[in-house]
């Protein structure tokens, strides 16, 4: 199916759905650091625009897009924000919403921070889907049960044209893992270390962790570990000489980026799109379980060709 993404960062939600067997054919995003990553990785365009702006989408509908897929800015909802939804980039949710109720593909997929679901602005959003015509279903995903060694929990807003709402909801709860994925698991002994160092947002929380745990979230700021640190209850080491937190490159890994997957751009900028990207494999999850749907549900119109049938049998293994 033709899917665009939109806010696309530098390409997580892309890279899942292209891994999934939808044809991306554009991306949105207005931050040149994320915008020029993405060029290095996906052969399709990705186009520097201002998505609030009030004829963006007519550029969308023009791509004639069966899918539209993105994550609009979420640090107005973020527990590491200021939480304010006052300050304007809560209203790109409204945004996306908008290009959605004017372009009307078949399907939607919103992704942003768990906390969005106590917001004002989701619940004016989804009067806006809900009057297009749009059966919903709304999840919250811990990604260490979808295929990413990272504790990451995630709302997902899924959307059909002319389906019920709650559609797709035990495609969503039964291909879970019965168990969180653990940094070995997915990495092995290829980081060199045993234990890390996450900085907390407070020193009430632990900050040192295992590779056989699921890694906790991984967020835009990435700092060493303070001469001050005194060792929390909670941590899983004693601090020594050898602990140190993740570096860049580290952390996209646990992000489940590919190590082909090509980053370029300053420290900053690399933490924080890194940070802020949808893990690859948790956007993967949900395109195989809309895969899985499509393929079960007698009431659809596609036809999948056998090579995507095949991939609705590998669902439960995550």
């Amino acid at each position: 199916m033709r899917t665009v993404d939109l806010f696309c960062g530098c390409g997580g939600l892309s890279l899942g759905f292209q891994n999934a067997g939808f044809d991306i054919v554009a991306a949105f995003d207005s931050w040149i650091p994320a915008i020029e990553v993405y060029k290095d990785n996906f052969q399709h365009p990705v186009f520097n625009r201002d998505l609030s702006e009030k004829e963006a989408y007519l550029e969308v509908a023009a791509l004639n897009p069966e899918v539209i897929i993105g994550g609009p800015p979420c640090q107005d909802f973020s527990s590491a924000g200021k939480r304010d939804e006052s300050l304007g980039r809560a209203n790109l949710t409204l945004s996306f919403a908008n290009i959605i109720s004017q372009v009307k593909p078949r399907w939607f997929v919103m992704e942003n921070v768990e906390r969005i679901a106590k917001s004002h602005v989701l619940r004016a959003a989804l009067e806006v889907f809900r009057g297009q015509g749009y059966g919903l279903t709304a999840s919250v995903l811990n990604a260490c049960y979808c295929g990413v060694p990272q504790s990451r929990k995630r709302y997902f807003l899924i959307g059909h044209l002319d389906s019920e709402d709650g559609f797709l909801e035990p495609y969503l709860i039964r291909n879970q893992s019965k168990k969180p994925m653990t940094v070995f698991e997915y990495l092995g002994d290829s980081l060199g270390i045993e234990y890390f160092y996450r900085h907390p947002r407070s020193y009430k929380r632990r900050a040192i962790f295992s590779i056989y745990e699921p890694s906790p979230t991984i967020r835009g700021v990435n700092r060493p570990i303070p001469k001050t640190y005194k060792k929390h209850q909670g941590d899983a080491s004693v601090i020594n000489e050898s602990l140190r937190p993740l570096t860049t490159i580290e952390r996209s890994y646990i992000q489940t980026f590919p190590s082909v997957f090509k980053f370029k751009g300053n420290k900053s900028d690399l933490e924080q799109m890194i940070g802020n990207a949808v893990p690859v494999k948790l956007g993967e999850y949900v395109a195989r379980c809309i895969l899985e749907y499509i393929g079960e549900s007698s009431s659809s119109t596609y036809s999948l060709p056998p090579i995507q049938l095949k991939l609705f049998e590998k669902a439960s293994s995550y």
